[in-house]
C-alpha cells in the first residue's frame, strides 16, 4: 500500500526545484514536484495514466499560484506589496480579504497568539542549531513592531503600521493544498491525497472504502516513522520543532514564538498533528495547541479537536 509521510517540521528545504514527475506506485499514480521549499505529491487513484497528470498538473499550478500570490519571499506577491506600503492603505483583493479575515478571527479565539504579524521576529531569532538567542535589547527594540491589534483592517481596506509587516506563512501552505484539492477534484473524481511537505488532505476514502495510509515522522530520527495513522477523507496538519531550534546551557528552545512576549514558547510538545475537515483548520489548531504550551493537550480536549501530541 502506497503511503505518505506526515513530516513532525514544517520548515522545508531550499534548493533547487526538481522536475515535476509522474510515477507508479502500487495502485495509485504519484505526481511529484517542489513548491513552497518543500516537497509536494498528489496521489491519485485510478489506472490512468492521463488522468492523473491532468490531476497533478492542475494541483501543482494551483500551489504555485498561491505560492507566487502569498509569498513574503516574492517582490511580486500581494503579501510583499503590503509589507512596502509604510502606512498607507492597501485595497485587497477578495480572496486576500478572506485569508485576513480569517487571520484577524484566529488572533481574536487564541487571545492574540495567532499573531501574523509575528512573522518580523525571524529577524532576531533564527533557528540553525546554534546558540545564538538575541539579546534583551533585541527582544525590546523589535517588540513595538508586533501585534495585529495595532493594524487597521476594514474590509477590503488595510493599514499596516510602518516598520510592521505581516507574514501568512502559518495559513499559506494549508490553504494551498486545500486549493490544490480542490483543482485535482476539477479534474478527476478518482480518489486523491494531496501532500505538501507533510501537511495533506484527502478527497475520501480510496476505492472499496479503504483508507488511506499516513505515516507520522518521528522527531529524532528524520524519515522513520512514530505511528501509522488511517485517514478516509479531511486533512491532517502538524507543527513541531524538530530540526528548528536552538539550544544554549542545555536549554532547547523551540521556533515556536509567543508574539505577545516575543520568546520561545517553554514546554510544548516536540509536534501536534491534527485532524480536521479542511487543511487551513487543522493547520490553525495544530499551531495554536504548540503555542499553549505545556497544556497542548488540555486545549485540543477542550476544542474536541482530534490529534496526536509527540513529546
Amino acid at each position: 500500500m502506497a503511503m505518505a509521510m506526515v513530516n513532525t517540521d514544517r520548515s522545508g528545504s531550499d534548493g533547487e526545484r526538481p522536475v515535476s514527475a509522474l510515477e507508479r506506485s502500487g495502485a495509485d499514480f504519484r505526481y511529484a514536484f517542489h513548491a513552497m521549499a518543500t516537497s509536494c505529491e498528489v496521489r491519485i487513484e485510478t489506472q490512468n495514466a492521463a488522468v492523473a497528470e491532468a490531476a497533478g498538473r492542475a494541483a501543482e499550478a494551483e500551489a504555485r499560484r498561491v505560492e507566487q500570490k502569498f509569498s513574503r519571499y516574492r517582490d511580486d506577491s500581494v503579501v510583499s506589496r503590503i509589507n512596502a506600503s509604510r502606512g498607507r492603505a492597501i485595497e485587497l483583493d477578495a480572496e486576500t480579504a478572506h485569508l485576513i479575515d480569517f487571520a484577524a478571527q484566529c488572533f481574536e479565539m487564541s487571545d492574540g497568539l495567532f499573531d501574523v504579524t509575528s512573522g518580523v521576529l525571524r529577524k532576531i531569532w533564527r533557528f540553525d542549531g546554534s546558540d545564538k538567542l538575541p539579546t534583551p535589547a533585541q527582544i525590546k527594540a523589535i517588540r513595538p513592531f508586533v501585534g495585529w491589534q495595532k493594524v487597521t483592517w476594514e474590509k477590503p481596506k488595510l493599514t499596516l503600521p510602518v516598520g510592521m509587516e505581516i507574514d501568512l506563512g502559518g495559513l499559506g501552505k494549508e490553504y494551498a493544498v486545500d486549493r490544490a484539492l480542490a483543482a485535482v477534484r476539477a479534474a478527476t473524481a478518482e480518489p486523491a491525497l494531496v501532500n505538501f511537505g507533510g501537511d495533506l488532505v484527502a478527497s475520501g476514502p480510496r476505492k472499496g472504502g479503504e483508507r488511506w495510509k499516513v505515516a507520522i515522522e518521528s522527531v529524532d530520527h528524520a524519515g522513520q516513522m512514530a505511528a501509522m495513522l488511517d485517514l478516509a477523507d479531511g486533512a491532517l496538519a502538524t507543527s513541531g520543532d524538530a530540526r528548528r531550534f536552538l539550544l544554549k546551557d542545555g536549554v532547547r528552545y523551540g521556533h515556536i514564538l509567543d508574539p505577545r512576549s516575543c520568546m520561545p514558547v517553554v514546554g510544548a510538545p516536540r509536534s501536534v498533528t491534527v485532524a480536521a475537515k479542511t487543511c487551513v483548520e487543522a493547520g490553525m489548531f495544530a499551531t495554536l495547541s504548540m503555542l499553549q504550551g505545556a497544556r497542548a493537550e488540555e486545549f485540543l480536549k477542550q476544542e474536541c479537536v482530534r490529534a496526536w501530541c509527540i513529546w
